[in-house]
């Protein structure tokens, strides 16, 4: 049986505090505790959905400006978090390297430059910057040309050593090992579009007379392309990966240009075919084979490039829910703090941040959210979310996080088909979460009176019928409350109902379906 439990107010009060783009309206004094109980009422109605019966739900909603309790329930179970557990990562990054951490990835040279010679190696070393790609390797390769070499005598030595060598999530389903949204996490990585989905490749198809073409963004031989499919009255085409090789093999029927996202095996190698393929290019012929290592302490740099601020980063990141972000930036927090770039030291990074806040039930085993170990309370989140809104980094994590209802893609995200028309709609900024059997959204939101509202819906283990629509009623009613009023009208859920028929996250649909 569920417990419930709500804080009934002494007298009405109006937060002083209230986000910038929610004024204040004065309160009407009427029953003191009315709104409090109406809004405990209406929650507890929509978690009595049938969908639940056999489910777990935890939900905490909180003042998000003196922290006070306003309904509780379950808020200190431990329960699967998926995508909910990045408001950890972020807040965490945000914190220890700070909103104007860039990675740098950099070219190095080992020996002496003789004319257009270089005598030595040539050495490509990454940080982990997600951001980069294709392009940014060639203008890295252009830049060694400018430098006047011709000639590497030597090899080219790809440094991604930042890194630990472990390239997957120890409980990472075995299943997902191809896709896009579980690539393999290296120091040197590229992405192949500005969703800056590092460690993936996109594979297009398209009918060409009577054959089908197929072609890669970007441009590469690194994959080998097993071509079977067929031209057809329509498009049923299966673009997929074997495991723990770089063999694609299409198969099915194309009538329609269609494309799939598919991760490459090991990063590293991949990233080097780039380089290696972008300085011939310009040029810059490597007389030496392509190896891994560490690039000695006295070699010179010849070329450097940085990423973004993490200011920017937080956007794609957040708003799109990419794993591949949170899991870079959980080494890079290690390397930070105690030199090892590894998950193991990242996530203490993590987890310590978190204790330092006030959460006290937490278990982080990856930074995005996609290990099924992964476990958070309710009502730990809400502590977060409390916690973190005096960092002065607080306003551009908050506006980094999807907004419900606005359909700009880098700014509604996850949420931008989800309580449209709707009180909640460009209020609610919240995290989504999805896996299989897993629904959570965590965020804020401004009441009818512009008090500032945190909040925590968890929902886990059931079976049929994705029920996010329960998270949006529960938003969307938060949006409504008034503490000294009942909220009357039904509330509304949305323009149109978003789609529900997957469970995962839907930015990680490529293409974007939602």
């Amino acid at each position: 049986m569920r417990r419930t439990s709500a804080s009934l107010v002494a007298g009405s009060l109006v937060a002083a505090l209230a986000w910038a783009s929610s004024p204040s309206s004065p309160a009407v004094a009427l029953e003191p505790s009315a709104g409090v109980a109406d809004l405990t009422q209406d929650i507890n109605q929509i978690l009595a959905d049938s969908r639940l019966t056999i489910a777990r739900a935890g939900v905490v909603v909180k003042s998000a400006a003196n922290g006070e309790e306003l309904y509780s329930t379950d808020a200190g179970k431990l329960m699967t978090p998926a995508s909910n557990t990045k408001l950890f990562t972020s807040a965490a990054a945000a914190e220890t390297l700070g909103l104007d951490y860039r990675f740098p990835t950099t070219v190095l040279n080992t020996g002496r430059k003789a004319g257009s010679v270089l005598t030595g190696d040539l050495v490509l070393r990454g940080t982990g910057d997600p951001t980069m790609l294709a392009e940014d390797y060639d203008a890295l390769a252009a830049k060694v040309a400018e430098a006047g070499v011709k000639v590497v005598t030597g090899k080219l030595v790809a440094d991604d050593t930042w890194f630990d060598s472990v390239r997957l999530g120890s409980d990472w389903a075995w299943d997902d090992e191809t896709a896009y949204y579980a690539a393999q996490i290296s120091a040197l990585t590229a992405s192949p579009d500005k969703d800056y989905d590092a460690g993936s490749v996109i594979v297009s198809v398209a009918a060409s007379g009577d054959k089908v073409k197929v072609t890669t963004t970007p441009e590469t031989d690194y994959l080998k392309i097993v071509n079977k499919a067929t031209v057809g009255s329509e498009t049923d085409v299966l673009i997929e990966r074997q495991h723990s090789t770089n063999t694609v093999v299409i198969t099915g029927t194309v009538a329609d240009p269609y494309q799939e996202w598919v991760a490459v095996d090991d990063p590293t190698r991949y990233v080097s075919s780039l380089f290696r393929k972008a300085l011939a290019k310009h040029g810059v012929t490597v007389l030496g084979p392509t190896v891994t290592g560490a690039a000695p302490s006295g070699a010179s740099e010849l070329a450097k490039h940085e990423s973004m601020p993490l200011s920017e980063l937080l956007v794609p990141f957040l708003k799109l829910s990419n794993n591949m972000h949170a899991e870079i930036l959980t080494k890079a927090m290690g390397r930070k703090v105690a030199n090892q770039g590894t998950w193991a030291a990242g996530l203490k990074v993590s987890t310590d941040f978190a204790k330092a806040n006030g959460v006290q039930v937490l278990n982080m085993r990856d930074g995005s959210g996609l290990s099924r170990r992964d476990g958070f309370s309710p009502g730990s989140i809400a502590q977060l979310l409390t916690a973190v809104r005096g960092k002065p980094w607080f306003k551009t994590w908050y506006d980094a996080l999807p907004i419900a209802g606005n359909a700009d893609r880098f700014v509604g995200g996850t949420l931008r088909s989800r309580m449209r028309g709707t009180p909640a709609a460009n209020n609610v900024h919240a995290k989504t979460g999805s896996l299989t059997g897993v629904t959570s959204l965590s965020g804020y939101v401004t009441s009818a009176e512009g008090e500032p509202l945190a909040f925590s819906i968890m929902l886990n283990q059931y079976l049929s019928g994705s029920p996010k629509d329960i998270e949006d009623k529960i938003a969307v009613r938060l949006a409504q409350f008034s503490r000294s009023a009942a909220v009357n009208a039904p509330t509304q859920l949305r323009e149109a109902p978003a789609s529900t028929s997957s469970d995962l996250e839907c930015s990680w649909l490529k293409p974007a379906e939602c």
